[in-house]
């Protein structure tokens, strides 16, 4: 594996540092000056139209940002990772969620470590295709021969985020009569509530964890166990025997796991056990096994246009040159914002309720990734790395933060995304409800983009320092993305396109984006934490003063 390249030693940063020496934005005269603005910065992805007009760059910017993605390797090691390449140094393993959206019988196969990748994904899906339709039939039932009508997925992080961001986007799909539901917090409130109401001899569990080890699932499968054995036994169903309770779980409980004598254990059936691979990390596997709630609730049809939008950008980006290819230039634009600019956060604002969970999934995606202080060889990174994404649903965000974005004192670039065609199109007394929705979506970008001068402010009679808080800057930068509706092929094309954005920022910044020794540390000390919780003198005695401190409180205070 190449070394990474330090891009503060590239010409392209030097370029870039001249560039932001002599910087001032003025989007209202580049627009005004550049009729061609527009055209020249819209640019087509799959189904999406991406709209990058009204960011803080010039074509000689941009030009400089697209020679340091040449510079630092970009494209090369997006071949790397397609290829196979153990690109995942810490871990020495190949990072192929891409393969994952391979369409069966794509040339040339891909072979990796010896193992055909190809058909062992599609292996895979076939089993997902063949279980989903047998629970979806009625053919698969539950212990007392009656047809599933609610899923339960246990999972957490990826095993979680993916999978539920991807249901609530997708939920008009969901036609079978099958509804999911999502457990993913240890807090017992989230269990609690997820099985509230449910009826234990038509609801099946599926328990995603790929080592069968994670804390948080593993103790969740227990409390699900649990109260499908108490449910049952209520309902009069008899659970008494140890048979009787083994053969309850393998009616109503299922895996997504490679640890098959781990499900095993539990009592699940390890034919009923979903695999994948340890090149598939967390929080970029809802498009692996981690996606049969999604196969079951929505229909294995829906799950491949999924990722057949996953693999139309995996394909524009392997094959569309840099100064057009979108996810690249997104991602540096990102790198502009983060290391010339000092912008600290980023929003993602859809506009489109049923991606009400997309910032949270993206959270993960980005965050944990690109939240690296070490280069892939673990020297220093030489910049600043790692951007917070967060955000809300549009118009709900406007009511809340949007103050912020217009007249606050940072930069925080947004994502502005939205369809042209609901999925719940309503009138109100004949006014097209989805079109006033629209109009705040475009307003917004043209508010934070143009703002207002304090000449338009005195020209509609205001007068004095009311004058200054009704002035807006502008130069508030902005991507607008549109697509035609919210399609399963349409959402894979989203949560694809911001992969990449973060694959290109990690390469530029010289990171590997697929491990997370952050998140490892605090499972550990959890572990050592809980018997000083419990009671535990010994185990109290040897953490700090302050967690000592705040146990003692937990004791003195727990009913």
């Amino acid at each position: 594996m190449t070394a990474p390249i330090d891009p503060t030693t590239t010409s392209a940063w030097a370029e870039l540092t001249a560039h932001r020496a002599s910087f001032t934005p003025d989007l209202r005269g580049w627009f005004a000056a550049d009729a061609t603005r527009v055209e020249r910065f819209s640019l087509p992805l799959a189904d999406l139209h991406v709209d990058l007009s009204k960011n803080l760059v010039t074509d000689e910017i941009l030009a400089s940002l697209v020679k340091l993605a040449k510079e630092t390797g970009v494209a090369a090691r997006y071949q790397a990772m397609l290829a196979g390449e153990h690109i995942n140094t810490t871990e020495d393993r190949a990072v192929l969620h891409t393969a994952l959206r391979r369409p069966a019988g794509i040339e040339p196969g891909l072979v990796v470590d010896g193992q055909d990748v190809d058909k062992d994904v599609q292996d895979v899906l076939a089993s997902i295709d063949a279980f989903a339709a047998r629970v979806r039939s009625g053919d698969w039932k539950g212990v007392t021969g009656k047809k599933v009508t609610h899923i339960v997925n246990i999972g957490i992080g990826g095993s979680d985020l993916g999978p539920v961001m991807v249901y609530e986007a997708l939920e008009p799909y969901a036609t079978a009569g099958i509804e999911a539901r999502f457990v993913s917090n240890i807090d017992p409130t989230d269990m609690g509530q997820k099985v509230k109401g449910l009826d234990p001899e038509t609801t099946l569990f599926i328990v995603a964890s790929k080592t069968f080890t994670t804390l948080e699932t593993l103790t969740n499968a227990r409390l699900a166990r649990d109260w499908l054995w108490t449910a049952l036994a209520e309902a009069g169903v008899d659970v008494t025997s140890d048979e009787a309770k083994a053969d309850a779980v393998a009616h109503h409980f299922v895996a997504v796991s490679t640890a098959l004598d781990k499900v095993a254990a539990f009592g699940i059936d390890p034919t009923n056990a979903f695999g994948f691979w340890d090149w598939v990390g967390g929080r970029y596997s809802v498009d692996s096994a981690i996606g049969l709630s999604l196969a079951i609730a929505l229909g294995p049809d829906v799950f491949r246009e999924l990722l057949a939008g996953f693999h139309a950008v995996d394909r524009h980006v392997a094959e569309t040159p840099l100064e057009k290819n979108v996810p690249v230039l997104m991602g540096l634009l990102n790198v502009w914002y983060v290391n010339f600019l000092g912008a600290q956060s980023h929003a993602v604002l859809p506009y489109a309720q049923q991606l009400h969970r997309f910032a949270a999934y993206l959270q993960q995606l980005t965050m944990e990734s690109n939240g690296k202080s070490v280069m892939w060889d673990g020297s220093p990174v030489t910049t600043e790395t790692g951007e917070i994404f967060w955000g809300e649903p549009g118009t709900n965000g406007q009511h809340a933060f949007y103050q912020l974005i217009h007249q606050g004192t940072k930069l925080i670039p947004a994502d502005f995304i939205a369809v042209v065609n609901p999925a719940y199109p309503l009138e109100d007394g004949g006014q097209d409800v989805h079109a006033l929705f629209l109009a705040n979506y475009l307003a917004q970008t043209k508010a934070l983009a143009f703002g207002k001068t304090a000449e338009e402010v005195e020209a509609e009679g205001t007068t004095g320092a009311l004058v200054a808080a009704r002035t807006f800057a502008g130069n508030k930068p902005t991507t607008s993305i549109f697509a035609p509706s919210l399609t399963p092929a349409v959402l894979g094309q989203l949560i694809a396109l911001y992969e990449h954005i973060t694959f290109t920022q990690s390469v530029v910044w010289g990171i590997n984006a697929f491990d997370q020794w952050g998140v490892e540390l605090g499972k550990k000390l959890a572990l050592e934490i809980a018997p000083a919780i419990e009671g535990d003198d010994a185990a109290l005695a040897a953490q700090d003063a302050s967690t000592q401190a705040l146990i003692a409180y937990y004791r003195a205070n727990r009913g």
